[in-house]
C-alpha cells in the first residue's frame, strides 16, 4: 500500500518510518515483492510512467473516441431538443385539442378502420397470387418449393382410399353373405 500511496503522493519519510514498512514487509512476504526500493524512489515512478505510455491510445483510437464523443454529444443534444420541443407543442396546442376532440375522435377511427381494411384486403390480394403462383408453377412441373411435399401427401392420400376401397369391398361383401344367411329368401 505504501509503494502505491508513494507514487501518486510523494512524500518523504524518515528513517523509523521506513523501518515499519520494512517490518510489516517482512510480515507479508507477498506484499514484500510489491514494495519499492527506498534507495530508488524515481525508478518506480519511471516504471509506472512507461507502462503508461505503453498503454496509451494510438491516433487511430483517439479519433475514433473523439468521434464517438461528439457525435454522441450530438445526438444528446438533438434528443434534449425534441423532447423539449415536443413538450412545448403539447403545452401550446393542448386546449386545440381538447376543444376540437370530438371532431378529431370519430375522424381518427374512421381513419383506422379504413387503413386497416386496406391493409388487410392489399395482404389477401398478395397471398392469394403468391398461393396462384406456386399453383401455375405446380402445375407446370417447375417444381416450385414444398412441391415434393404435396407429391407425397397427394400419395398417401391416394395409397389411403384404394385401401379404404378393397377393405370396403371385403367388408361390404361379408355384409351380403351375413345378410343372406339370415334372411334366405332375401
Amino acid at each position: 500500500m505504501f509503494c502505491f500511496l508513494s507514487v501518486y503522493f510523494p512524500i518523504s519519510l524518515s528513517l523509523p518510518e521506513l523501518e515499519v514498512v520494512s517490518t510489516m514487509a517482512d510480515r507479508h512476504p507477498s506484499s514484500a515483492q510489491t514494495h519499492r526500493n527506498p534507495s530508488r524512489p524515481n525508478q518506480e515512478a519511471s516504471t509506472f510512467l512507461r507502462r503508461l505510455h505503453e498503454r496509451a491510445p494510438n491516433s487511430t483510437q483517439l479519433v475514433g473516441i473523439l468521434t464517438f464523443i461528439i457525435s454522441g454529444s450530438i445526438l444528446l443534444l438533438l434528443t434534449g431538443l425534441t423532447v423539449t420541443a415536443t413538450v412545448l407543442g403539447l403545452i401550446l396546442f393542448m386546449p386545440l385539442i381538447l376543444i376540437s376532440s370530438p371532431i378529431w375522435v370519430p375522424i381518427g377511427t374512421v381513419l383506422f378502420l379504413v387503413t386497416a381494411g386496406l391493409l388487410t384486403m392489399c395482404g389477401f390480394g398478395v397471398a392469394v397470387a403468391a398461393v396462384l403462383s406456386w399453383t401455375y408453377r405446380y402445375f407446370k412441373g417447375m417444381n416450385p418449393p414444398g412441391s415434393g411435399r404435396v407429391d407425397y401427401a397427394r400419395s398417401r392420400i391416394y395409397d389411403t382410399a384404394s385401401h379404404v376401397k378393397d377393405y370396403a369391398k371385403e367388408y361390404g361383401g361379408y355384409l351380403q353373405s351375413k345378410v343372406k344367411d339370415a334372411a334366405p329368401g332375401a
